[in-house]
């Protein structure tokens, strides 16, 4: 596994990737704070595309990612982190909802879970699932960090049309 870190508006992103793909992206103020394990290799230079979309993405320029991602998970979570890359930049949805473009109409509660433990937050937009009364639920990243991300996408959505 390698390792780099990216400073962000929020705060330093520490990124992992294996040789698939980017296997996470941990977010300074997380509720489930990483650790570097000995066996990981600092290597900045792997991580220049993720650096270069993410620079993008921050400064405004970006509403897609197109990276080689490899998060890993229980196929249920697999299936919800595929539904996150399908909100649109800009806009949100409800773990309601969520389910149930999954086909799991009666699982809003485990996809809020799952959304949780999105090891790929932003580029993974779980900040854009919201609550079905429109208010922020939690974050792995605390709610400022959604917030920013939120508010960002919404300064930012109609430089694009």
């Amino acid at each position: 596994m390698r390792y780099t870190y990216f400073d962000s508006p929020i705060g330093p992103l520490l990124l992992t990737r294996d040789d698939v793909g980017l296997t996470g992206l941990y977010l300074p103020n997380g509720r489930h704070p990483v650790t570097l394990d000995p066996d990981w290799e600092r290597d900045d230079a792997a991580f220049d595309d993720v650096g270069t979309q993410l620079g993008e993405y921050f400064a405004g320029r970006r509403r897609e990612f197109d990276l080689p991602l490899h998060p890993i998970g229980t196929p249920f979570q697999l299936r919800v982190w595929a539904a996150l890359l399908e909100i649109p930049y800009g806009e949100t949805t409800s773990y309601g909802k969520t389910a149930a473009e999954i086909g799991a109409p009666t699982a809003s509660r485990a996809v809020g879970l799952a959304n949780g433990q999105n090891p790929i937050p932003i580029i993974v937009p779980c900040h854009r699932v919201i609550g079905a009364n429109g208010s922020l639920t939690g974050y792995g990243g605390g709610l400022d960090a959604k917030r920013w991300l939120l508010a960002h996408e919404a300064g930012h959505s109609g430089l694009f049309a």
